[in-house]
């Protein structure tokens, strides 16, 4: 038999073992309503700033808002939004995500581990084992939109996410560079070939505006965003500014003062 590429819609295989359904069961006491992927095809492209602004611009419109940081040996989700405390369990059974200031509930390995700075040194099924553990004994109750940001590329963990979780859409995290183009693409197919949808795509440090003269600047090179996204067929781009407020705000743990337009659109096309 060929190798599997995990596109069961092509597949001309009858009993091929990757044909069934890999889903993990949400939590008994959970009502996630819709799942959103973001994803990046490499790392250092600010995933974890997106998905965070992402929530923050949910909850704003009034929705009730989580994030599953799926980044198990990268987490910077709970530093971001001021989370110092550690997730506690329920009946011994369950654990219960820690809440922000604003009411979005967090789940990631930092609140579990006895020290913030600990490495996560652990193997790929393992560490795909945390994630679905997330999904599946982490008491969440009602979500209406829940951003899971994943580590980089297309490894264990991201194909973990694709396969267990009911992912209704991904949005793509670039930077303005020449090989974004490959970038961008590779995180594209691997969402076509698990039949999940591209929503947008997003790009970070997009450029700079000069607060002495206003002037916008492009740090890394010209934007090909637009390029891309016809490229792969995505209607919705955002991009991101370089702007300190926002590592300002990321080191205070007060991202949920956010108070910007760039990724207006962007989270329009979520919630539409």
């Amino acid at each position: 038999m060929s190798e599997c590429t995990h596109d069961c819609s092509s597949c001309k295989s009858k009993d091929c073992g990757e044909r069934k359904d890999f889903k993990e069961k949400m939590n008994e006491l959970s009502n996630i309503k819709k799942v959103i992927g973001v994803v990046s095809g490499k790392g250092g492209v600010g995933k974890s700033l997106v998905t965070s602004l992402l929530a923050v611009l949910a909850n704003k419109k009034g929705y009730k808002t989580a994030i599953l940081d799926a980044d198990i040996t990268g987490p910077s989700i709970p530093k971001m939004f001021g989370i110092k405390d550690k997730a506690t369990a329920m009946d011994d059974k369950y654990l219960l995500p820690k809440v922000s200031n604003n009411g979005i509930k967090v789940m990631s390995i930092n609140l579990l581990l006895e020290n913030e700075n600990d490495p996560v040194v652990w193997r790929g099924p393992v560490i795909a084992g945390a994630v679905k553990q997330f999904w599946t004994d982490v008491v969440w109750n009602e979500v209406d939109y829940m951003f899971v940001d994943m580590p980089p590329g297309t490894g264990d963990v991201p194909l973990t996410v694709f396969q267990s979780l009911p992912v209704d859409g991904i949005i793509v995290v670039a930077s303005p560079q020449e090989l974004v183009s490959m970038i961008v693409g590779k995180a594209v197919k691997m969402a076509n070939m698990m039949n999940i949808p591209v929503l947008g795509i997003v790009e970070n440090m997009s450029y700079f505006i000069c607060p002495d003269c206003g002037k916008q600047h492009s740090i890394f090179g010209q934007s090909k965003i637009e390029e891309t996204a016809k490229e792969y067929g995505i209607d919705n781009i955002a991009k991101i500014p370089i702007d300190p407020n926002f590592a300002s705000l990321s080191d205070k743990g007060e991202i949920e003062k956010f108070d910007g337009s760039c990724l207006n659109d962007i989270i329009d096309a979520i919630t539409k």
